[in-house]
């Protein structure tokens, strides 16, 4: 027995409130030949009329039900009910029937509606991207449907209105609003990205600046985007097909409750057989017992366990999405919440994963001014990322400062370069550089490189014209919420947070001190993270592992619950990831853990009403002390509670 998807009845004669209103029908009428039976001038078959019109529109949408499971071999609850009310007749007890139907009918309408509310919260993602665009071509904007969009078209955002597509801007600045795919509060700049269309489509990683989504809302100007994917594709229409699988995924709990089903419905009705032959045994009617078997079989209807825990991991769900963390199910769900260890990867996830220019520390006579000139000029000639890096900081602390021209670039594989400069040499680079040209530095500024580099630092040497009059460092820097994250997700209890990382043992352990990480292990190839995460699953039984969702992709499979991070630019983690963190904030994982225990918390509470109703239940009705009546308004009441209980997730608010 299982209970059903049932339908919410959208085309019924009143609309979508169609069942309520029959059960709202059914309980006047059931109230009305209640009444009529007492007065002695009423003849007795005006209360018989109002009791099979209470049972028409109580047990309408009930029987319909039942027949629709019956016929594709299911069995169910409303069937159940239905033989309990047929019984209820047989016996003449007409308006414990039309009762028992009455609540059935009310409690399963009101159960929809309540349902309908967390369900209608996913709905809504739907309903965020517009439906049309407008479509620029040889000058002329027209308005076109948005599923006629393809990679390659351009189109026009008018101020204050959603973008259609995700692409990238290629005319015009804004700020947009990205709060319903990334959960970021605060509107996000956007700038134009140089480049031909073809260069564009063909580009794998677009820097957040340039890109936008659909479903978003720009600012107070206009812009031009350029179409990257077509509606089908787009960010917003993955996260709402992973949403929609997410709430079919069954939890730990769900999988308990459907074990316990197993063994505990055939019991029963094992029971409710017995239990027509009591009359052989105690002095009793075949009609009383037939009676006390139908009120048992109400009892034991586990129709509030077998809600309990979907009805809350589907409100748990929609709440995480809302705030911008897609949860793939109850499983992580529930996982998330018992954690006691997370692992983090640390490019990109702990810190900003792009090197930044830190020290500019000039030797001799040297100025820094005139240090980061010479510098700059030379690293300008290259295009390593550490070049970049230097020279666009370095461009931001001069000024307005006029640039040497360098040239003549010669690259030392894994050393550093080297260029002329106003037809001087000047060499860039760490010490081997300068071992290898029999140029090694005096002890003070080898010292002072060494120190550096223990403060976890990529250090430079600058030497011109065979003078050394310089020292630089670059290092990739904590991300600026790192700190406070870890503070909190400390005083939620989280008892061991390590960094896992590919770097240097050296620069991962000065970064795990800045921002108060228990642990710090680096120098791990891909393989040697999943080894570390199997060493903390031996310790803690459920571990998360935090990362890209990219090149982490073996170590978030081998653990418990796999955490994503700015999962909205990266098809790979939204498809990887357990959880996705669709924003590129870590702040975000607090409050996913928060609302993973309060999660937990709400099934435990609704297993305990659910089980305890019918524990309570049965013995009362075995026993002949609790009537259909009573039986089936303890039975849907449970089944409420646990619902709107469920619903206390939609409004759940993480506070600091």
């Amino acid at each position: 027995m299982e209970t059903s998807n049932h339908h919410h009845h959208d085309k019924g004669i009143f609309g979508k409130h169609t069942e309520l209103i029959f059960s709202i029908i059914s309980g006047v009428v059931l109230g009305l030949g209640f009444t009529l039976s007492y007065i002695v001038t009423v003849p007795l078959w005006c209360s018989f009329a109002l009791y099979l019109l209470a049972y028409f529109f109580g047990g309408f949408y009930t029987t319909k039900e039942a027949i629709e499971t019956v016929v594709k071999g299911g069995f169910e609850i409303d069937f159940l009910m239905l033989v309990a009310a047929i019984g209820a007749a047989i016996l003449g007890e007409w308006a414990e029937g039309a009762l028992l139907l009455f609540l059935f009918s009310l409690g399963h309408s009101l159960e929809h509606f309540a349902m309908h509310k967390a369900k209608s919260s996913i709905a809504a993602l739907a309903e965020i991207s517009p439906k049309t665009a407008f479509l620029k071509l040889n000058g002329e904007t027209t308005e076109v449907a948005i599923d006629t969009l393809k990679p390659g078209d351009v189109i026009f955002i008018k101020p204050h209105t959603k973008i259609a597509a995700d692409g990238v801007v290629i005319k015009g600045n804004s700020s947009v609003n990205q709060a319903s795919i990334t959960g970021e509060s605060i509107p996000v700049d956007k700038i134009a990205m140089e480049g031909s269309v073809n260069e564009l489509l063909q580009t794998k990683t677009i820097p957040s600046e340039h890109q936008v989504y659909s479903g978003t809302l720009n600012g107070s100007n206009s812009m031009e985007v350029l179409v990257l994917k077509k509606s089908t594709d787009t960010t917003l229409a993955k996260l709402i097909t992973l949403v929609k699988e997410a709430q079919t995924q069954k939890s730990p709990s769900q999988l308990f409750t459907d074990k316990f089903e197993k063994y505990f419905v055939p019991s029963v009705l094992i029971l409710v057989v017995a239990l027509h032959f009591a009359f052989l045994v105690i002095d009793e009617s075949f009609s009383e017992s037939f009676y006390r078997a139908m009120a048992v079989l109400v009892a034991a209807s586990p129709c509030a366990l077998a809600i309990s825990t979907p009805s809350a991991v589907l409100s748990g769900v929609a709440r995480a999405a809302r705030s911008g963390v897609l949860i793939k199910g109850g499983k992580p769900l529930e996982d998330l919440g018992v954690l006691k260890a997370i692992a983090f990867d640390k490019t990109g996830t702990l810190t900003e994963g792009k090197p930044k220019l830190i020290d500019v520390l000039p030797l001799s006579a040297t100025t820094e001014n005139e240090l980061l000139q010479t510098v700059i000029a030379v690293e300008k000639l290259s295009d390593h990322p550490l070049a970049k890096a230097i020279v666009k900081d370095g461009l931001q602390r001069i000024g307005d400062l006029k640039l040497p021209k360098a040239q003549d670039l010669e690259a030392y594989m894994g050393q550093g370069i080297k260029a002329i400069l106003n037809k001087e040499s000047v060499y860039i680079g760490n010490i081997e550089l300068f071992q290898a040209i029999d140029l090694t530095p005096p002890e003070h500024i080898s010292s002072k490189i060494n120190a550096l580099a223990k403060e976890g630092k990529t250090t430079m040497l600058v030497c011109k014209n065979n003078s050394f009059i310089g020292i630089i460092t670059v290092m990739d820097t904590p991300r600026e919420e790192a700190g406070e994250t870890l503070e909190q997700l400390k005083d939620i209890g989280i008892e061991q947070m390590i960094m896992i990382s590919g770097d240097h043992q050296l620069v991962a352990k000065t970064i795990a001190q800045k921002i108060g990480l228990t642990d710090a292990w680096g120098e791990l190839l891909p393989e040697d993270k999943v080894t570390a995460i199997r060493k903390l699953i031996e310790q803690h039984r459920k571990v998360a592992m935090v990362g890209d969702g990219v090149n982490d992709a073996p170590a978030m499979a081998h653990s418990t619950v796999g955490i994503a991070m700015g999962a909205a630019g990266s098809e790979v983690a939204l498809e990887t990831a357990d959880i996705a963190l669709m924003g590129d904030k870590l702040n975000k994982l607090p409050f996913a853990i928060a609302l993973s225990r309060k999660a937990k918390n709400i099934i435990r509470q609704n297993l305990f009403i659910s089980l305890g109703m019918v524990a309570i239940l049965i013995p009362l009705t075995v026993a002949g002390i609790a009537t259909i009546g009573p039986a089936v308004l303890m039975h849907e009441g449970s089944t409420l509670v646990v619902v709107f209980n469920a619903l206390r997730l939609l409004r759940f608010d993480y506070k600091v």
